[in-house]
């Protein structure tokens, strides 16, 4: 079996090559590494069962190989990543799915599609289950992602009612772990990252905004039981647990061993009041739901950071 993944470079894309490659899979990885890194694959390179193009998927995707799936991850995922890309996000979500649900198509494959909680936009029903339509401001400063999400998935369809071709979709909710970039602009990765270097703790708003987190080997076995389903709508995949971003913020700070100190800024433009996903679907078709809590996901993401950063625990200690 061979699979390519687009984004591959990526945060999730590169969990998700390890993963294809566990289950004994040819991993065919794209990416232009605008947003992806070199070196959440480096540990790939050499594996004869592994290739990596550097590639930008709005440009047409040539591959000689025969493939069995292509999952379409690529694009910026946070907002600080889509408002500095918004062009090219708008791009990877039309003429980047445009080729990769082609290039599927041309290869008889089975085509997976990495949406989003964003297509909700700022709901107004939560949790959110996947027969909800969104309320979503397509000429915000966000819509650029949402939008781009939403047509991707509007494509998929079309293509799956038109041709035939067996497509999948999967709605990510926040996820988080190693391999995360400090800078991306995200709550977590923000949060840890000011913690860690004893400084306080960006809160938008008067963080009473909720969010769920779901730890990344969760959210990857989600992806793969989609993958290897019969079930062409959408899933939610993402944890149900439910808390404010400042509930948050503290969880973050007691973790990393540092008391909470929060400068609370301006909620941005069109920023989801509530996100928490309804997965009773993924529960009954799939059997899967989150695994690991949040307190065990952050054991296991809060060393990655502190290596990025290069701090030790025992300057983490002299410091508290």
């Amino acid at each position: 079996m061979r699979a390519l993944v687009t984004g591959g470079a990526g945060f999730l894309g590169s969990h998700l090559c390890d993963r294809l490659l566990a289950e004994d899979m040819e991993v065919i990885c794209i990416d232009n590494l605008i947003t992806g890194d070199h070196k959440n694959i480096a540990h790939l390179i050499g594996n004869p069962r592994f290739k990596f193009i550097n590639h930008d998927v709005t440009n047409y995707i040539f591959i000689k190989e025969e493939l069995d799936f292509v999952l379409h991850l690529a694009s910026p995922a946070s907002p600080k990543d889509y408002l500095n890309y918004p062009i090219q996000t708008l791009k990877v979500g039309s003429l980047g799915t445009l080729n990769s649900i082609g290039l599927a198509l041309a290869k008889s494959a089975t085509f997976l599609l990495a949406s989003t909680s964003e297509i909700y936009g700022d709901p107004l029903v939560n949790p959110q289950t996947e027969d909800y339509w969104g309320n979503v401001n397509s000429i915000g400063i966000r819509g650029v992602y949402d939008e781009a999400k939403r047509f991707a998935e509007a494509m998929t369809m079309a293509y799956h009612r038109y041709h035939n071709l067996s497509t999948r979709i999967v709605r990510i909710f926040n996820t988080y772990g190693p391999r995360m970039r400090l800078d991306d602009g995200r709550a977590l990765p923000t949060f840890i990252t000011q913690a860690l270097r004893g400084e306080s703790l960006s809160v938008f708003g008067d963080g009473t905004q909720t969010r769920s987190f779901t730890y990344v080997s969760d959210t990857i076995e989600g992806f793969y039981r989609v993958l290897t389903s019969d079930y062409a709508e959408p899933f939610n995949i993402g944890s149900p647990e439910e808390l404010s971003v400042a509930e948050f913020a503290s969880k973050i700070a007691e973790a990393v061993g540092v008391e909470l100190h929060v400068e609370n800024k301006p909620l941005p433009e069109d920023d989801p009041k509530v996100r928490r996903p309804d997965i009773s679907k993924a529960k009954e078709l799939l059997n899967w739901e989150a695994q690991v809590s949040l307190r065990e996901g952050l054991e296991k993401t809060i060393p990655y950071f502190k290596d990025q950063l290069g701090i030790s625990d025992h300057l983490m200690d002299s410091s508290g």
